[in-house]
């Protein structure tokens, strides 16, 4: 067996749970776990998750239909001329910080489905994550104010992501690849379904899930 078939096993068991999680809520669909403790590649995942989808199978590309979708919208929300928006087109040019905020929850309320495009200032996770550490060291000695420092770091942090204007990706494209690997029935309307291209889709989510290339990945890639 390929050596990098073994990187599946290096990783915790929640960390692959937590894209488990992820392929549910892409594919609409839910994993009888009892059945899952007995799969062991890739291959036999992939398998799994094509005979959970009953849609209609229909040869077009997700990540092409994400685009037209995102497309629609975002002239829709922003007054874009539909024409000038292609998938080289700058998130940042098309999503001024001064309304950004407001720009990106009124495309998401056109799509239907959440796109999670913003995120805070790294500054600022670092400095919430580490007061968090510290709060916890802090229980040894004096737990009210190690607990009132987690609360405050925890607060702090979902703060910075409900309001944080950081965009994440460069292009429209990179967001339709993101919403078609991440939301990938709701980006087809849930009318249809390319069996042909699941494979590839749940491929990018472990790769991106689990910070691997994809090319490392294939259809004998080891759980165990």
């Amino acid at each position: 067996m390929d050596t990098e078939f073994n990187k599946f096993r290096r990783f915790d068991s929640a960390d692959i749970e937590a894209v488990l999680v992820r392929i549910e809520k892409s594919f609409n669909i839910k994993f009888d776990y009892n059945s899952l403790s007995e799969v062991d590649s890739y291959r036999a995942l992939s398998n799994i998750i094509v005979s959970k989808i009953v849609l209609e199978q229909e040869d077009t590309c997700t990540t092409q239909r994400a685009f037209y979708l995102l497309r629609n919208a975002i002239a829709a929300t922003t007054g874009a001329d539909k024409c000038s928006i292609v998938p080289h087109s700058r998130l940042t040019k098309l999503f001024p910080r001064d309304n950004r905020l407001t720009a990106i929850t009124g495309i998401e309320q056109e799509l239907g489905f959440q796109i999670n495009l913003l995120k805070p200032k790294q500054w600022i996770i670092t400095l919430f994550t580490i007061t968090l550490l510290g709060s916890s060291i802090a229980f040894f000695y004096t737990w009210p104010l190690a607990l009132a420092g987690c609360l405050a770091s925890l607060s702090g942090l979902k703060l910075a992501g409900k309001f944080g204007k950081e965009i994440h990706l460069k292009t429209v494209g990179d967001l339709a690849t993101k919403i078609s690997r991440e939301s990938y029935i709701k980006a087809r309307r849930n009318a249809t379904v390319n069996r042909n291209e699941i494979e590839r889709k749940v491929k990018e989510l472990f790769a991106h899930e689990l910070q691997l290339e994809p090319v490392r990945i294939n259809r004998q890639s080891s759980f165990r």
